[in-house]
């Protein structure tokens, strides 16, 4: 039996001991609770912020994009050669989710009262109008947000930002003008509105069948603009992006065109460079509440060794070491660490279930990119960071428990 324990659990739990540091005990696990709590919400809010933004970047240009080496910075691609061979190539990487082709075509939708410049993007299809199973509709198919995807040449998916600027509504026709050797004009009708609140994309691209795009650039139905290539996970961009630039850089298609590959970070760095700021930011906080939840707990355990000043005195007299006694608050103080960090993870994954599911802190689109605040689960994460929290306050517990050995028996006995 543990002697140490079982005096620190009756101390800690009789309602008799520790009568008046009890309002400073309830203040500092207020702080612990409050500490983990705030740690916690932080993670999950930062890790699922940079997924939801991360994953719109990658729903309209993919992880990796494999691009014609003559191209310059405009959508207007120089056609590669996309053979089977080099997809099936592709799609038995490791950690590999989806391989597709497309094709881009820039150009000008006008109704009789506005005009916009966009991107006509053409994404494959089946014989049967239906997005194919490598699942380059997946992301429109999940933010679209009125009618249906697109299945035949003449059918567009408008996003909201441009149905909303030019009046348009599923059903409704629209001119789309495009500038090359000649001004061509094609009539398409708005099939789908999708909405992914990245307003910088979504004013951009209009999607369609990849035939009708082949189609107005007078390609062949071999030639495409490039190959999108999706992960499982963004965590293995690097390796996946090493593998494809060693396979395709230095080769050339029958054509002789050179393949170029890039991945999502190279063709987007603005976006994720300020993604990786908000790591810094995380590291902030979580050292501004360690600190905060630390303070209490120092204070907490001195207040709780000066009410035991009596209780000390007496475990001295009867043969207690030094030792004894510092492990008796040490004991105490886990016990008030534990019921902090338990309760701040309650409360904090409590709160992160009701945004998760019902999303009731909204945010600005323009600004955020989402239009509400993203949460999700990073368990790993959260482990880690508990175990982060339960080792510094360990530490934290050494310096004020030397005070409880500084205690001479024969001073409290005759103050007593």
């Amino acid at each position: 039996m543990n002697i140490e324990r079982r005096i620190a659990q009756r101390l800690y739990y009789s309602s008799a001991a520790h009568r008046t540091a009890r309002p400073a005990v309830r203040v500092a696990l207020a702080g612990i609770t409050i500490g983990v709590m705030v740690m916690l919400i932080t993670v999950c809010v930062v890790v699922g912020f940079k997924q939801t933004v991360t994953a719109k970047v990658a729903g309209f240009g993919a992880h990796i994009q494999i691009t014609s080496f003559d191209n310059n910075n405009t959508y207007e691609y120089q056609p590669i050669l996309a053979p089977d061979s080099l997809l099936a190539m592709l799609r038995a990487m490791p950690h590999v989710q989806s391989v597709n082709t497309f094709v881009t075509k820039p150009g000008m939708l006008k109704t009789p009262d506005n005009f916009q410049g966009i991107v006509l993007k053409g994404l494959p299809v089946d014989s049967a109008g239906q997005s194919e199973p490598s699942g380059a509709w997946e992301f429109f198919r999940e933010n679209l947000v009125e009618g249906d995807l697109p299945g035949q040449m003449n059918q567009v998916l408008l996003s909201a930002d441009n149905a909303r600027a030019l009046g348009l509504h599923v059903g409704e026709s629209v001119l789309c003008y495009f500038v090359g050797d000649a001004l061509r004009v094609r009539k398409f009708t708005v099939t789908g509105i999708y909405s992914s609140s990245f307003a910088e994309f979504d004013k951009l691209f209009v999607l369609c069948p990849q035939p009708a795009v082949v189609q107005l650039n007078g390609w062949d139905s071999t030639q495409v603009s490039g190959i999108e290539m999706r992960l499982t996970d963004l965590a293995y961009l690097d390796p996946v992006y090493d593998q494809v630039y060693f396979s395709v850089a230095n080769r050339l298609d029958k054509e002789g065109s050179a393949y170029y590959p890039q991945s999502i970070i190279q063709k987007q760095p603005a976006v994720f460079y300020w993604l990786d700021l908000l790591d810094m930011n995380v590291w902030v906080i979580i050292l501004l509440m360690l600190a905060v939840s630390g303070f209490n707990i120092v204070s907490g355990l001195i207040i709780l060794i000066l009410d035991a000043i009596p209780m000390i005195g007496i475990l001295k007299a009867l043969g207690a070491n030094n030792r004894f006694i510092r492990r008796i608050f040490i004991y105490e103080a886990t016990i008030l660490v534990g019921k902090g960090m338990l309760w701040g993870n309650i409360l904090g994954l409590v709160l992160v279930a009701v945004q998760y599911f019902f999303r009731l802190i909204p945010l600005d689109p323009a600004t955020y990119y989402v239009s509400y605040v993203p949460v999700t689960f990073p368990w790993v994460g959260l482990l880690l960071l508990n175990v982060l929290i339960l080792v510094v306050s360990l530490l934290t517990l050494l310096a004020p428990t030397s005070l409880a050995t500084r205690i001479s028996p024969a001073k409290v006995m005759h103050f007593e």
